[in-house]
């Protein structure tokens, strides 16, 4: 047992993340200790307060884990943790506890680009193997296309020239008055709300590149929501809120559809935070079916950020012959991922 268990934090955030995975990367437990509700007040995540609670929160957390999969520490075979992207703060507390537990147990550590984490994370429970595709990444952060070859072979397609999806979701619901994250409480909203109700821009949509811009959509909100005054009644909010979210989506669907055209995959994945999105997944699963191409779409489990998806991606790197990492690595808060 001990060679084919993995064991993957994830602080790269807001969110301390433990899990197990057998050898596969298929999670046994995984965990998440949320603090959404600590960062709520002010409206987004607060660098020093994530890693206060991440020092509170890890070794518990690993207890925790451990107990409920049944395994004792020396049964662990393999340690992960992200190194990047994300708050240098917050990375510095996952990389280094993993590390101390590499050494103290004699097993080999992966440094994991939590990038590649989302990546990887539609594959998770479809066998193990990363099969070639194009892959839409859609985080608080980051909105990428990439092309995969295999685990660790990449090839960045396009990438935001501003905001990322995410940012403009949250920034919109703050600007809303939302409750935090935004994109969730926006989305919620939109499901009682006309899609066609405010003409919101979709910007670089016929570009002719597979690069994304949503700095234009976030401006057009804020005109719009000062045009509605201080008190928008509900319909008008929902209707907001559904005709911005489908801006994002056209703009999405669009893009990986380009990018699938132009590669010539026929299998498409998406992952990230904003994948959650119900609206995302029914126009890209009806998309792929006019288009004859195959969706994979992260698990709503594995789509924020979470343990599992790292203790995949160590896994499928192990799998595929790449070494593990050196143990003087450093963390990069702004790690690449092609």
């Amino acid at each position: 047992m001990a060679a084919d268990l993995v064991l993957a934090i994830e602080t790269s955030c807001d969110e301390t993340a433990v899990a197990i995975a057998d050898a596969d990367g298929n999670p046994l437990v995984s965990r998440i200790a949320s603090q959404i509700a600590i960062h709520a007040p002010y409206g987004g995540v607060v660098p020093e307060l994530a890693s206060r609670n991440h020092s509170a929160d890890l070794r518990p957390l690993i207890d925790s884990v451990l107990r409920e999969a049944g395994v004792a520490m020396h049964d662990i075979g393999l340690v992960a943790a992200t190194s990047g992207p994300g708050l240098a703060s917050s990375l510095l507390i996952g990389d280094t506890t993993a590390k101390a537990l590499a050494v103290g147990l004699g097993r080999p550590f992966y440094s994991i680009n939590h990038m590649e984490g989302h990546l990887l994370s539609p594959f998770i429970g479809r066998g193990g193997e990363v099969e070639p595709h194009v892959a839409l990444i859609v985080s608080g952060g980051h909105t990428l296309l990439i092309a995969v070859e295999g685990t660790g072979r990449y090839r960045l397609l396009g990438s935001t020239k501003d905001d990322a999806a995410g940012e403009a979701f949250d920034k919109v619901g703050k600007m809303l008055g939302l409750p935090y994250p935004g994109g969730p409480s926006i989305a919620k909203l939109a499901e009682s709300g006309r899609v066609d109700a405010f003409d919101f821009p979709r910007s670089m949509i016929n570009s002719g590149d597979l690069d994304f811009s949503f700095s234009g959509l976030k401006t057009s909100a804020l005109h719009l929501r000062a045009r509605l005054g201080d008190r928008p009644v509900a319909a008008e909010l929902a209707d907001f809120c559904a005709s911005f979210q489908e801006a994002i989506v056209d703009v999405l669907v669009a893009k990986l559809l380009g990018a699938a055209a132009r590669t010539g995959a026929r299998l498409v994945s998406v992952s990230g935070g904003v994948s959650c999105n119900l609206r995302l997944r029914e126009r890209i699963r009806a998309a792929c079916e006019s288009a004859g191409l195959e969706p994979a779409l992260a698990a709503t489990a594995y789509s924020t950020d979470n343990a599992a998806m790292i203790a995949f991606a160590a896994a499928s790197r192990r799998r595929a012959g790449i070494p593990p990492s050196p143990l003087n690595a450093d963390i990069d808060p702004n790690l690449k991922l092609a």
